[in-house]
């Protein structure tokens, strides 16, 4: 690597150390200016040493508040973010609301770190650790949150994901038609209607019977089988950014 204070390729994710208030200025400059670089420069040409030079700190301060540049990558995307409250959104409203949940900050340029994360993702490993991340601590235990009872959620958030970063990648990143110039509401009505799918409908068998068929255990009855926690009002206020 050109720059002793890059981490090596394949290194693991090393977790954030707790800081106080008083540094709490130094950090939010770090992630901003980090921010700024992955998105400008994407992650294999952005370094330590310019972020901080954008921050106004100094190297070693960034190593020591985030341990190496993957995990400064990791922060600025907000892995560690809490998860949405998604326990009062309507069973069958529920593809929809994920899916304007998981596409908003795309349509709002809200997140050009993410999209880093998505060029980064296929030859990086540790932009490929982000995302693993963030389906880990965030829309795992979102969607268990809601569906407590579903022994499949992990499997249903990684199927989730097909349709919300396939979206994103081909609107947002690479700007494949007819997906850019598609209506942003006919987009997500579009995805969340596969994602409500992938949320309720009985998971295929190996083979490909569905579960279920023939007396085969359907997963733990499906998740349509839920109860509407919360009614038409109850919808979460969080999201998943």
């Amino acid at each position: 690597m050109q720059h002793s204070e890059e981490v090596r390729e394949g290194a693991a994710l090393r977790p954030t150390r707790r800081f106080g208030p008083r540094s709490a200025a130094a950090r939010r400059a770090i992630l901003d200016a980090a921010r700024a670089r992955f998105a400008a420069d994407g992650y294999e040409k952005a370094t330590i040493r310019a972020i901080a030079a954008e921050a106004g700190v100094d190297p070693a301060m960034v190593m020591r508040y985030y341990g190496s540049k993957a995990g400064l990558f990791s922060a600025t995307v907000g892995a560690g973010e809490q998860p949405a409250d998604l326990s009062r959104v309507p069973r069958e409203e529920m593809g929809r609301h994920v899916a304007r949940l998981l596409l908003d900050p795309w349509e709002g340029g809200t997140n050009s770190a993410e999209a880093a994360v998505l060029r980064a993702a296929p030859t990086h490993p540790e932009a490929a650790r982000t995302i693993q991340a963030t389906v880990a601590g965030r829309l795992v235990p979102a969607l268990r949150g809601a569906f407590p009872d579903d022994p499949d959620v992990e499997t249903r958030a990684g199927l989730v994901l097909t349709q919300s970063v396939g979206a994103a990648l081909l609107r947002y990143v690479l700007r494949v038609e007819p997906v850019v110039s598609m209506d942003y509401e006919t987009l997500v009505a579009s995805v969340g209607a596969a994602i409500q799918h992938h949320l309720t409908a009985p998971l295929p068998a190996p083979g490909g019977a569905a579960e279920g068929a023939g007396g085969a255990h359907v997963a733990n009855d499906t998740i349509s089988s839920f109860p509407d926690r919360g009614g038409a009002t109850g919808r979460a206020q969080d999201t998943l950014r």
